[in-house]
């Protein structure tokens, strides 16, 4: 059973969230995506996981009224020092029950009001938390999220580490797979040998139920069964088919800059400048770019087990620059779910369709700019210092 799932999203009580997300909203986007497995966000909350708990519990998964699934999914955020500097890792949780989400929500609230976001920060060594949670549920999969980013990535170059061994120490068996993030695909993954052995996932971070933002990265899984045993199984066992990935460059931080002083540049770039601006003369933000190179260890090294991935931008995002107007624009909107009723979801649309059938229902500038997408020829400006990168030309 071959099932794309976005397990990383968040629901309306985290910060920096929509306060529409609801799991109706939810499912009504997922469906018109192609998605049919999605993570819930924010288990740990009351007020969401109360909402949860009236779904009907199956497999392990949370099934709606109208037989759509959820997997039981939450970021937490960890602070800690380690090594002599100020570490802060974000980790994706899975749980395999609502019995064990609830003791997870009442172990947080040891150390953090868990009411006042739905990704609860917590002051525990990596190592640690990780025994912890085992102690919990053996069941439950930890997976480092966007281990890239600067600021809460695994390797993040504001208070990141060199490897996954220096992070979770004795508890680095238990880390099965990593999330790439939107910065990095799997490709600038191969460059460090080190990860060969963990599997690659893509998922959204999604803080909107938006389709521009949700399932913006996905990763399709060969399940035995909709079952929370068989997707963890899928994920030890390296069965991911594919990952859709936006291309890295579209990500906020793949190149180094400030956004302040809207000044981006390359690694090399930064070599040049000894990592110092050249407007506002302090250290630049250094990109996941730079990182991967710093911690690169051959040029080109596929793994041998490794899944291919493809990069596509959301559908939403290419109707937008192909009318020049914002993407939660009306219009914009409009366009988009004229498509989805005519063409079907949108990853059928930007993967699958015919281009000549798309021309036909959405005209020859958005088939043009798929089939560009699709022969890897659409040009991005890099996204820097949390700012998105953006469609140039095709």
């Amino acid at each position: 059973m071959k099932i794309f799932a976005d397990l990383h999203i968040h629901s309306r009580y985290s910060k920096g969230t929509s306060k529409k997300i609801t799991l109706k909203n939810l499912e009504d986007s997922v469906l018109k995506k192609g998605i049919g497995l999605l993570g819930t966000g924010d288990f740990t909350h009351p007020r969401w996981l109360k909402e949860l708990s009236n779904l009907k519990e199956e497999k392990g998964l949370l099934k709606t009224n109208d037989e759509f699934y959820f997997v039981l999914q939450t970021e937490v955020n960890l602070v800690f020092n380690k090594g002599g500097k100020l570490r802060k890792i974000h980790l994706l949780l899975l749980s395999p029950s609502l019995n064990c989400s609830k003791r997870i929500a009442s172990f947080f609230s040891l150390y953090c009001n868990i009411e006042a976001d739905g990704r609860p920060t917590i002051n525990l060594d990596a190592e640690r938390f990780v025994k912890e949670m085992k102690k919990i549920d053996e069941a439950m999969e930890i997976i480092p999220a966007h281990i890239w980013t600067p600021w809460f990535g695994l390797f993040g170059s504001k208070s990141g580490f060199d490897s996954i061994e220096e992070c979770f120490g004795s508890m680095t068996e238990y880390i099965h797979a990593l999330e790439t993030g939107l910065s990095s695909d799997p490709e600038m993954n191969w460059k460090i040998s080190a990860l060969d052995r963990y599997e690659l996932v893509s998922f959204s971070d999604a803080h909107s139920y938006w389709p521009h933002r949700l399932g913006r990265e996905a990763t399709l899984f060969d399940l035995e069964e909709k079952s929370y045993d068989s997707l963890i199984k899928a994920i030890k066992e390296k069965k991911v088919v594919l990952t859709l990935e936006v291309d890295p460059a579209y990500g906020k931080y793949h190149f180094d800059g400030h956004r302040k002083c809207n000044f981006s540049c390359s690694y090399e770039r930064t070599k040049e400048l000894d990592g110092i601006c050249p407007i506002c003369h302090r250290p630049l933000t250094i990109g996941v770019l730079n990182r991967v190179e710093e911690l690169s260890d051959r040029d080109n090294g596929k793994p041998e087990h490794s899944h291919p991935f493809v990069k596509s931008l959301p559908l939403a995002e290419i109707i937008a620059f192909h009318k020049g107007k914002g993407v939660m624009t009306k219009s914009v909107i409009d366009d988009y779910e004229f498509l989805i009723r005519n063409l079907g979801n949108e990853y059928n649309i930007l993967l699958f369709e015919d281009i000549k059938k798309i021309e036909s229902i959405a005209g020859k500038g958005i088939a043009q700019l798929i089939q560009a997408q699709r022969s890897d020829r659409l040009m991005i400006k890099p996204g820097y210092d949390g700012e998105y990168g953006k469609i140039i030309k095709d």
